[in-house]
């Protein structure tokens, strides 16, 4: 039997078990049937980044970002490119810091774009301007790479 990874479904916020052998697989959320992850770039609202951060298995990305601003605007195409890149081992996902900015005075964030990852809880890297995609996805690996050996594992 394959281990179960826990993941926040970003459209309804159901909680669904997903067999860890299964995730690149594309898998749907037991209740409304949205992809859980399928590389594409999620937009949060306060509960389903509330919980995701806090439940999902997998690390979640965060890009905290406004519409105004420029450099935000120009990373989304990368953004997105690293998402498809790093799926389906991490998920990425995008919070308006303009609609939501009790969400933003929460998380700490003081500049946008800033990127956030988050796994199991905790937050585990931080990094603000706008990047390329393979800065990302390296910034991500780097991140979980340094927790994954400050774990013992």
């Amino acid at each position: 039997m394959a281990e179960g990874v826990k993941l926040v479904c970003l459209a309804c916020g159901q909680a669904n078990r997903v067999p860890a052998d299964r995730l690149a697989q594309g898998p749907k959320c037991g209740t409304c049937g949205a992809a859980l992850d399928d590389g594409r770039v999620f937009e949060l609202d306060p509960a389903a980044h509330d919980r995701a951060i806090r439940t999902d298995d997998l690390p979640i990305l965060v890009d905290y970002w406004a519409p105004w601003c420029g450099p935000c605007r120009m990373m989304a195409p990368e953004f997105a490119k690293a998402a498809r890149a790093l799926a389906p081992q991490v998920r990425l996902a995008k919070l308006n810091t303009q609609d939501h900015p009790d969400v933003a005075g929460r998380a700490r964030i003081q500049g946008i774009p800033a990127l956030v990852l988050y796994h199991r809880g905790r937050e585990v890297g931080r990094l603000t301007g706008a990047r390329p995609a393979q800065g990302i996805v390296d910034f991500v690996r780097q991140s979980l790479g340094a927790r994954c050996r400050a774990e013992g594992a």
